[in-house]
């Protein structure tokens, strides 16, 4: 039976209708928008410790990637965490923002980096990287009296550029006063900051207040910047950074009756600090690696070493090395000169080693022509070969200020059943990530 309906009717019918359309649609769209609330705010209050684990046979020494999470256990201070995330190698992997440090005092590294065969080698390599990573050069050392440092290349993927780079280092080494004059230093030709580049040490009998004292009331207008860092046995480092550039460092052990002053410094600690803030500014979705070419003599407070290692493991930045002969008279000297630098609370030689260790790098020695391209490889495909793990902090876990320590132990079986004999490398801690009132408390 069909039923005509009047005009009125069908009008009424009609907004019922569309009330009801506009009801269902509202009813539809409430849930997604309730999720996408839910999800940003699960964003926002998850908080994620990630690390990296570079996990290799251990008589081969040949990565492993065919681990699975139910290998890994990961300890926070001796305490388990459940791992949350976890990718295998091209699994999501990050970019590369590899930094690589050149030492080119000419009685050090310089002497093998002035040799076009070393350039060469290192310059094929870097040309290898894959699409994505990029890779930025520094050069240390490179005035004849005031240890600079400059950037060759920032970021790039671009082989000419990074060959280009590279092939100006040999006359660091060969013409160093040349090298003075392109960086422009003017302020440190002065005969005064020459005078003061030297290094003093002093017992010092007089109380702190005394000493305090004598503290000039006016700032100086040639700092840019002051830094403070105590150790834990008390010694406190202050970095005093001037705006031409220069580094003074000075320690003042427990007691207060000892103080040892460096002035404009090879400075190993602002070198890597420098990197790895470039890194963070400049390629922020990016893993951070920096790779340290010298011959491991690099003189550092043991109390601005710890503050660089905090530094690296705060950015998540992988530090390796690699390192070359050491001159023969050094070699003789070293036993005599590590423990007397050692009682000045100065790591003499073996600091690039430590952060490669603490934050999970590598560190490589380098003989021959070829163990510089080879290296570099190594420790680029170790970076790219690591597994990615991390666990979620629960909400009231709040930035205590400390380096917390991390372990992982990996447990693998092989063809037969036998356990694996592995190596693992990681970084051996973190700073828990702040929330956002933390943040805008400390802005």
């Amino acid at each position: 039976m069909i039923r005509l309906v009047s005009t009125h009717q069908n009008t009424k019918f009609s907004s019922i209708l569309r009330l009801g359309a506009v009801l269902l649609l509202g009813l539809l769209t409430a849930p997604v928008i309730s999720a996408q609330e839910v999800a940003d705010t699960i964003k926002i209050r998850t908080r994620v410790v990630f690390m990296d684990a570079l996990v290799k046979d251990k008589k081969t020494g040949i990565p492993i990637s065919d681990l699975k999470p139910e290998n890994f256990e990961l300890f926070d201070d001796g305490k388990p965490r459940t791992i949350s995330y976890f990718t295998r190698e091209g699994q999501a992997r990050k970019p590369l923002a590899l930094i690589l440090i050149l030492d080119c005092r000419e009685d050090g590294a310089g002497r093998f980096l002035k040799r076009p065969e070393v350039i060469q080698a290192i310059a094929e390599q870097l040309a290898k990287l894959p699409p994505g990573d990029e890779i930025g050069i520094m050069a240390m050392n490179i005035g004849a009296e005031d240890e600079e440092r400059i950037w060759l290349t920032h970021f790039t993927n671009n082989a000419a550029e990074i060959a280009a780079a590279l092939a100006r280092v040999p006359a660091f080494v060969d013409h160093p006063n040349t090298t003075a004059a392109e960086v422009q230093k003017s302020q440190k030709e002065n005969q005064a900051k020459k005078d003061n580049g030297s290094l003093s040490i002093g017992v010092n009998s007089e109380s702190k207040e005394a000493r305090a004292s004598d503290t000039p009331t006016t700032p100086n207008p040639e700092v840019a910047s002051t830094e403070t860092i105590k150790g834990k046995n008390g010694a406190v480092v202050t970095r005093t950074t001037m705006k031409d550039g220069t580094v003074n460092v000075k320690r003042v052990n427990s007691k207060g009756n000892v103080t040892l002053e460096v002035n404009d410094i090879y400075d190993m600690a602002a070198a890597v600090r420098e990197a790895t803030q470039s890194a963070e500014q400049e390629r922020p979705n990016s893993q951070p690696a920096i790779v340290w070419l010298s011959d491991g003599i690099a003189p550092i407070f043991y109390e601005d070493r710890d503050a660089t290692q905090q530094i690296l493991i705060r950015s998540n930045a992988t530090f390796s090395s690699l390192t070359t002969d050491l001159r023969t008279l050094f070699k003789f000297l070293m036993p005599i000169g590590k423990p007397l630098a050692g009682w000045l609370g100065v790591s003499l030689y073996g600091s690039a080693k430590y952060l490669a260790q603490q934050t999970g790098g590598e560190a490589l020695r380098v003989n021959r022509t070829r163990d510089y391209g080879s290296g570099l490889a190594k420790i680029i495909g170790n970076l790219t070969a690591r597994y990615s793990l991390g666990f979620a902090l629960a909400e009231d876990e709040k930035d205590d200020g400390r380096m917390h320590e991390l372990a992982i132990r990996v447990k693998a079986r092989d063809e037969k059943g036998k356990e694996r004999k592995l190596d693992v490398s990681s970084r051996r801690g973190y700073f828990v990530p702040r929330t956002e009132g933390e943040q805008a408390a400390v802005k």
